[in-house]
């Protein structure tokens, strides 16, 4: 397998406008070229695909949403650069903070309907205390509720695009991906970070945050039927948290242990992009605007 077309910049407004499946499918036959000159972040139109569908040819494309907690707001700000450009994605898999926003895309909100959203939503919103269950600080009902609310309690089978939310089975500790029932109980159980998060019941299993085995859900989009899988990372290095409350240590902690897995699997999918998050910590749901 050729390796994946990182993407650190996005100047997705130099590119024509067309369908993901047709920018896929010039990837991937420059990928399949031995003789085709390299691609670079820098030139991204040099892939030049074709900027019409080839009938049966168009790959299905997938996006897989990584998680990053605040960071995940990032995400929107490619969604939105992709779709000022015309691009369009097939199915959708998410991780955490990808899952949230994942499926709000899928059930058919545009990226700006999502910022919008983001923006409304105050910490509060979510935040809701467990006082009963020492199992998390946050029992995950409200943000249940939320997306219940604002996807107008459609169930996943019922979304524009194929979705799946990325969660891990407590027990077993074995990846689960939700493609149907519940949304707003899928994305709780995979935003529910351990010990920030009571577990989520699903089924009658325990399941907790996603990133704990797929934070870059590559292989989950392939299996929605897709031939050609763009990762957004919007991870970044540990940073120097000295002095940090619980919630950033619990959060950091976890992003570490998360950083080989991101590489890993990041070099499973045909496209990466990677929007600068570094000026954010995993916390600053303050910045979010930004």
């Amino acid at each position: 397998m050729k390796p994946p077309v990182p993407f650190d910049c996005l100047p997705l407004d130099r590119l024509p406008r067309r369908s993901l499946g047709s920018a896929a499918l010039g990837l991937m036959l420059m990928a399949g070229n031995a003789n085709a000159a390299p691609l670079k972040a820098s030139t991204p139109a040099q892939a030049n695909p074709p900027s019409k569908p080839i009938g049966h040819l168009t790959p299905r494309v997938a996006l897989a949403l990584g998680g990053g907690s605040a960071r995940g707001f990032a995400h929107i700000g490619v969604l939105k650069a992709l779709d000022e450009a015309g691009y369009r994605a097939d199915a959708v898999a998410g991780t955490s903070a990808g899952a949230l926003v994942g499926a709000c895309y899928a059930a058919g909100m545009s990226p700006w309907q999502i910022e919008e959203i983001a923006l409304k939503v105050r910490d509060l919103d979510v935040a809701d205390l467990s006082a009963a269950n020492k199992r998390g600080l946050f029992a995950g009902e409200a943000l249940q509720k939320l997306v219940n609310e604002q996807l107008r309690q459609q169930p996943i089978e019922r979304f524009r695009l194929p979705f799946c939310a990325v969660t891990t089975q407590l027990v077993s500790g074995e990846l689960l991906a939700l493609k149907s029932g519940d949304a707003g109980l899928a994305v709780r159980a995979s935003c529910a970070i351990p010990g920030v998060f009571v577990p989520a019941l699903v089924n009658g299993q325990e399941l907790v945050d996603g990133g704990l085995v797929s934070p870059l859900p590559v292989q989950q989009a392939r299996q929605l039927g897709a031939d050609f899988v763009i990762a957004v990372d919007v991870s970044t290095p540990p940073r120097n948290n000295t002095g940090a409350g619980l919630y950033e240590v619990i959060l950091q902690s976890f992003e570490i242990m998360g950083r080989a897995l991101i590489q890993l699997e990041a070099k499973q999918a045909d496209l990466v992009i990677r929007p600068d998050t570094s000026r954010f910590s995993s916390t600053d749901f303050q910045s979010r605007r930004e």
